[in-house]
């Protein structure tokens, strides 16, 4: 829900400060789609997305006044929707410099209807999505890989930055359900090589065996240390991953918790979690690059097959299929202190024995390319059907 309230100076004529705020609102919500709040900033704050229209010029008093009741709610940002008549533009950046000057956040709201109606559908998207991931429970089931020695994260700072708390639970734990869990055998009318097909009911019980452990520990989001698997199971959690994703359930591997974190905000904006996957292959000059793994959610791809896990060659992996065109490569760090956001194109699917099963040729620009060879954020990466930068910049 969208809330609008007003601030107005009593030296204006409100009969004709009305005529042009109706005008001015029917030209920017046309639909409708707020609700209309009036002087009452009672419970401001409470909604998606609050905006403040400053109808006319001296109204920065006012503004002020209303200030510390608003601070006192732990509002930190404000967004002040303008016109340009009756001065309030200028009475708007007024207000803005102040907030600025205490340290707080905010925005003008100004320009075309066209561009005022798209700036608010972003920032009632990036709102409703800081929302889904406010108190979120993140798992980290076992410890992150040993070779990700960059891709730790800071709890305070994922608590701080988007009120979400991580969850330690023992490998150990996962194990012993797995034990209980029956698995089911793979559908006939699914090809697979007999290795796979072996493999399969295993690793249906890791799938099942997370389950409760979700139920247990009340679960948003997780990431595995799943290697500790091929040792002590002889399995992999491919297919686990693959299907929580699916089900709009965040799922990192190797205990990565960054990318588990670009994962779950991926899902807050879009719905869609996004393809974790590490670059193989690189051309700076063109911008070129192959991205691979061995999951693939199967929301996100027209068509998969079962396979072998590459590194290992047992198991259940997944060599997905992508549709095509526009895409987005994103990663926050541990501290969700730094990102990378890039979008660019899918250009093929391919398949190579000795790769990730999962293999996809992107195309982004030579700059964005580079990045990875000169100031990268770990290895792994997600890649996002659709192009999302403009809201994920705004979200962090």
């Amino acid at each position: 829900m969208i809330a609008l309230y007003t601030i107005t100076s009593g030296l204006h004529d409100e009969a004709a400060v009305a005529q042009i705020s109706d005008a001015f609102l029917k030209g920017v919500f046309p639909d409708g789609g707020f609700e209309f709040r009036g002087a009452d900033f009672s419970d401001f704050g409470t909604h998606t997305l609050d905006l403040v229209y400053v109808r006319t010029g001296g109204a920065e008093g006012i503004f002020k006044s209303l200030l510390p009741e608003m601070l006192s709610r732990g509002i930190d940002r404000y967004y002040l929707l303008t016109s340009g008549q009756s001065n309030s533009l200028a009475a708007s950046l007024e207000i803005l410099s102040y907030l600025r000057q205490q340290g707080l956040r905010g925005e003008v709201l100004h320009g075309s209807d066209a561009y005022i109606r798209s700036r608010v559908q972003t920032l009632a998207t990036v709102a409703e999505a800081r929302a889904r991931l406010r108190g979120q429970r993140i798992g980290v089931i076992g410890q992150p890989s040993d070779w990700l020695i960059a891709s730790h994260a800071d709890s305070m700072a994922v608590m701080d930055r988007i009120g979400a708390r991580i969850i330690e639970v023992p490998m150990e734990e996962l194990l012993v359900e797995i034990g209980k869990a029956k698995g089911e055998p793979a559908p006939q009318e699914l090809e697979m090589a007999a290795p796979v097909r072996a493999s399969y009911p295993g690793a249906v019980q890791v799938y099942q065996a997370l389950k409760v452990l979700l139920g247990k520990y009340r679960l948003d989001a997780f990431t595995l240390r799943c290697f500790d698997l091929l040792t002590s199971i002889g399995n992999t959690g491919c297919l686990a991953l693959a299907r929580f994703n699916a089900e709009g359930i965040p799922a990192a591997c190797e205990g990565d918790v960054p990318a588990l974190l670009s994962m779950m905000i991926a899902q807050a904006l879009t719905g869609r979690t996004g393809f974790q996957a590490n670059p193989a292959r690189i051309d700076v000059e063109t911008g070129k690059m192959l991205f691979a793994h061995c999951t693939v959610p199967f929301n996100l791809v027209t068509d998969w097959q079962f396979d072998t896990h590459f590194e290992s060659g047992i198991g259940v992996g997944i060599h997905g299929n992508f549709p095509e065109g526009p895409v987005t490569v994103f990663k926050v760090s541990g501290k969700l202190d730094r990102h990378f956001v890039a979008e660019g194109e899918l250009l093929a699917n391919q398949y190579e024995a000795h790769l990730c099963r999962t293999q996809v040729v992107l195309k982004l620009s030579p700059a964005d390319a580079r990045y990875f060879l000169t100031a990268p954020i770990g290895n792994h990466h997600i890649i996002l059907p659709g192009h999302y930068k403009a809201l994920l910049e705004e979200l962090l």
